[in-house]
């Protein structure tokens, strides 16, 4: 269980550092326009990117969820044991703060880095309204997380199911986290996993703290919708 454990924060950590790292560091660099600036379609590639290499290098010892949304996605669909979800999610919810501790001492390294607590996706943080980079209302940011993180279960139980081809799960899923950023970074910054949204709202300032309750609640609950979705789906 302790391997298992390490595996989930590494993985965890691995995902928040690389993808709200690229996001920070890469996404605009050199500023507004400049070719070096990866942008919206390289945060959505780095996420995707994360968890694909993830998978493939911690699956096989912890399943690789790196989500408290996607465990407990997997427990709905009859996939993992309810006795291991806390300690699953403690152990994501530690790997994503220390990725954002990591992640702020590189950022503070840079000599134009500052944070604006009251400025859209400071941090690479998840918001509504004044805090979603598309300023978008606490009700479409809640439906859009919601729908993501459901339709993320699905594929997530589709690829890994035993009738599923043996060997691509990882990519199916990275692909559906890029394409989960390419839709809903302009209204909620992308979260579908609370631990990645805990590990930098942390240190993006109290405006992001005051918003984290939607990007627990609505992940789990499209978790829970995703799981048993596919629970009925594939049901015989």
């Amino acid at each position: 269980m302790l391997k298992r454990l390490g595996a989930e924060f590494v993985g965890t950590f691995w995902l928040v550092l690389g993808g709200c790292g690229s996001a920070v560091l890469a996404a605009k660099f050199g500023g507004d326009g400049n070719p070096l600036g990866i942008g919206l379609l390289g945060v959505s590639l780095a996420f995707g990117l994360t968890v694909l290499t993830g998978v493939y290098a911690l699956g096989h010892i912890s399943g690789g969820h790196f989500n408290p949304a996607v465990s407990l996605g997997l427990w709905a669909g009859a996939r993992f044991p309810a006795r291991e979800l806390l300690p699953y999610i403690l152990a994501q919810l530690a790997g994503a703060i220390v990725a954002g501790f990591i992640l702020m001492q590189i950022a503070s390294g840079g000599g134009t880095f500052a944070i604006d607590p009251n400025a859209a996706g400071v941090f690479a943080s998840n918001g509504y309204g004044a805090m979603s980079p598309g300023g978008y209302s606490v009700a479409a940011a809640f439906l859009c997380e919601v729908v993501m993180t459901t339709m993320f279960l699905v594929v997530i139980l589709g690829a890994t199911s035993a009738r599923a081809p043996a060997g691509f799960a990882p990519i199916a899923i990275g692909l559906a986290l890029t394409l989960i950023h390419l839709i809903s970074i302009p209204v909620t910054n992308t979260s579908v996993n609370p631990a990645r949204s805990t590990g930098v709202a942390l240190f993006a300032g109290p405006v992001a703290l005051s918003q984290l309750w939607l990007f627990w609640l609505a992940p789990i609950l499209g978790g829970l919708m995703g799981g048993y979705l596919h629970r009925m789906l594939e049901r015989d």
